[in-house]
């Protein structure tokens, strides 16, 4: 193929080393494309430096090597338009090859864990680079401009680094065209650098995870009219949010979480009629939750958490069809839930920690079969859970965790299939613990649930630029496990199955069917009125990290096979009317110490003190009635105390002769009373006058 320009191999599974190929005889090529592949590439790319056509080489995630430096000293005769080597993870230093390069406008050497500082050189070298994606590397040291500005560098992706000091002042005015800007996850401080408002072509700015401070830079709002993502979050930046004018009107996603923001949420962003996420969550934001917002139809998230915002929820929220996260939690926000006819797909609701009441009625904008996520935990809400749950049947997590909550646990949930976590403590929920829960999800029946849950319909959410960076923030959700609140997120919350009932009302048996749970990892039935026997078949939770039924009424003993347990990492089975020797000490049960069974005084067995089987009867977990008490016991101390306090009665009148006297006298008047009391009641008229001589005869 002596005449062959352009060979593109990408996404196989093609193996071999480069340089030992047919491919480096191919003289002709001008565009080579090894992508994705298991080649083995010398990052020198000494192999093709006779092939002087070469202009583009693609070689990103395949086996990379570093040769000798020996091997490389010969100059390339090539002269590459474009070049990515990312991927390879080498823990090297820029190949050579870059230095004899004058024409490159791309390159690409991202997650390749690169050493050395910023490639100003290769700016000056090459003045008509446009793409500089260095993602996910070692570089460090100060960020250095090059000598004259660059007229051709649209896109900047240097993040994951280590580069520290201040973004360069100037850099506005040595990089004018930039379209994309990515300065995240290094270590950068100082104030934001006002002349990135310079930048007048620029879409998208994420300078997130940063050690940044000071206020939002005014030219910047007033100057970049293009911009369609900024990205600020994870800083230490304050002052109030566009507090004098803001031009920013195409912005689609605006990330200001995780500062030290002040002020209102300003209305200057009602203006923003294309903005399709709002991430304020952890500032110090007040005030009313502005009712315009609902007016900007394009919201997908809404995400303002952990902040100082109060007022209701806008009923104006009902218009946003297009909603799919509302995360509000850890706010002030008072008030029931508005009630309106939505048609939106959300998928999360995160209302926690606010000061929200009432009942959860039918016709809420949340009640939608496409929610995956409820947590309504930590307010006010009351009347009981309502019979509508069953239409969420995307429902994964249910939080509902201390609220005013009443009534018996709806059998409803049993319908929800893809239901993982369950939590609704701290309530005044009465009744049994319904059998059927191992309907749902938390029984490993076999269904792949990841493959339910509704798809997003965003269009420009989750990636910007290139490298795609993503902006997607990931849910998180606390549940209490092993007595500790946790919050989990990303993998582990997909991982994550359990069931809190604790601190209610319940009553009843534990139903036989919470064993079929086998993928829960923790269940707490703590703090209840629950009766009757650990079922022997706990056994087969073989996921369980945290069983908790402490502060009960279960009798009996507890079943020996729980030593099966092998994940079991929290056990309390406190403050109950259990009996009998504890499993054995060994394995898990050996972390366990004596407060996981206090309360229980006739337990015995390491790490309580030796059973004493004369003294300690043996229970049975078999509901055969028998009581733990003696009767036989129980009759004579009774009767022996009843004889001696009437015996102790007697000698005290006859001692004494003061109270003799006066016991006489109240026998007598108790006498008299019942008399007159009979005859004016119980007796006719006609034995009157023969009662009253009987009487007068006594006397």
């Amino acid at each position: 193929m002596t005449s062959l320009r352009v060979l593109s191999l990408d996404l196989n599974q093609l193996t071999g080393n480069i340089s030992s190929s047919p491919l480096i005889h191919l003289t002709s090529i001008e565009r080579l494309f090894l992508s994705y592949n298991q080649f083995q590439i010398p990052f020198s790319l000494e192999p093709f430096f006779n092939n002087s056509k070469l202009k583009v080489f693609s070689g990103e995630c395949n086996e990379i090597f570093v040769e000798s430096e020996s091997s490389h000293s010969m100059t390339p005769k090539f002269q590459l338009e474009s070049v990515a080597l990312s991927g390879s993870g080498i823990h090297a230093t820029f190949p050579k090859f870059l230095y004899n390069q004058h024409d490159l406008e791309y390159v690409d050497f991202s997650d390749s864990n690169l050493k050395g500082e910023f490639l100003n050189w290769l700016l000056e070298n090459n003045t008509n680079l446009n793409t500089l994606v260095l993602r996910n590397n070692s570089l460090s040291g100060p960020f250095r401009m090059p000598i004259q500005p660059h007229w051709h560098l649209d896109t900047l992706y240097v993040s994951k680094n280590f580069f520290q000091g201040n973004i360069p002042l100037e850099i506005g005015v040595y990089f004018p065209r930039l379209v994309y800007l990515n300065l995240s996850r290094n270590d950068f401080n100082g104030s934001i650098p006002s002349s990135i408002g310079d930048m007048n072509s620029l879409e998208a700015l994420d300078l997130s995870h940063n050690q940044l401070t000071g206020e939002i830079p005014e030219h910047l709002a007033m100057s970049c009219f293009n911009l369609e993502f900024l990205v600020l979050s994870e800083n230490s930046l304050l002052g109030q949010l566009f507090s004098k004018k803001n031009y920013l009107r195409k912005l689609v996603s605006l990330h200001l979480d995780a500062n030290y923001f002040t002020g209102e949420i300003p209305k200057s962003l009602s203006n923003c009629s294309h903005l399709e996420g709002l991430y304020m969550s952890d500032n110090n934001l007040y005030g009313n939750i502005p009712a315009w917002l609902g007016n900007l139809s394009s919201l997908y998230d809404i995400m303002m958490a952990s902040n100082h915002l109060q007022g209701p929820i806008p009923l104006e929220f009902c218009q946003l069809n297009y909603l799919q996260i509302l995360d509000l939690s850890e706010n002030n926000i008072s008030g029931s839930l508005p009630s309106c006819s939505s048609h939106s797909s959300i998928t999360q609701v995160h209302l926690s920690k606010n000061m929200l009441y009432g009942p959860l009625r039918y016709g809420t904008f949340f009640n939608r079969s496409s929610i995956v996520t409820l947590d309504l935990s930590y307010n006010s809400f009351s009347g009981y859970i309502p019979y509508w749950i069953e239409r969420l049947t995307y429902l994964r997590y249910l939080i509902l965790a201390n609220n005013n909550l009443e009534g018996e646990v709806p059998i409803q949930l049993c319908r929800l299939k893809q239901l993982r976590l369950i939590d609704l403590s701290n309530n005044n929920i009465f009744g049994q613990i319904p059998g059927c829960l191992d309907n749902t999800s938390l029984h490993n029946n076999g269904d792949n649930d990841d493959s339910l849950v509704p798809a997003f319909n965003h269009n420009v959410r989750s990636t910007y630029s290139a490298g795609s960076s993503t902006m997607e923030k990931e849910e998180s959700i606390m549940f209490t496990t092993k007595e500790i609140s946790f919050s989990y997120k990303g993998k582990p919350l997909n991982k994550m199955y359990g069931v809190d009932l604790s601190c209610n009302k319940l009553t009843g048996e534990i139903p036989p069917q919470i064993s079929k749970l086998t993928r829960i990892r923790a269940l707490n039935l703590s703090h209840n009125n629950l009766t009757g026997v650990i079922p022997v078949t706990f056994s087969n939770l073989n996921q369980v990290e945290s069983l908790d039924i402490s502060y009960n009424n279960l009798n009996g003993k507890i079943p020996p096979q729980l030593v099966e347990l092998n994940a079991l990492a929290f056990f309390s089975v406190a403050h109950n009317n259990l009996s009998g020797k504890i499993p054995e000490w060994t394995a898990q049960f050996t972390t366990f110490k004596e407060d996981s069974y206090e309360g229980n005084p006739l337990l015995c067995g390491k790490p309580l003190p030796d059973c004493d089987v004369a003294a300690v009867p043996e229970a049975s977990n078999e509901e055969d009635g028998n009581s733990l008490i003696d009767m036989g016991s129980f009759y004579i101390t009774f009767t022996s105390s009843y004889v001696i306090v009437i015996l102790a009665i007697i000698g005290v009148l006859y001692v004494n002769p003061y109270w003799h006297r006066r016991w006489f006298y109240l026998i007598e008047n108790w006498m008299t009373s019942c008399f007159y009391f009979i005859i004016d009641n119980l007796i006719p008229t006609r034995f009157y006058h023969a009662c009253m001589q009987l009487h007068y005869y006594l006397v």
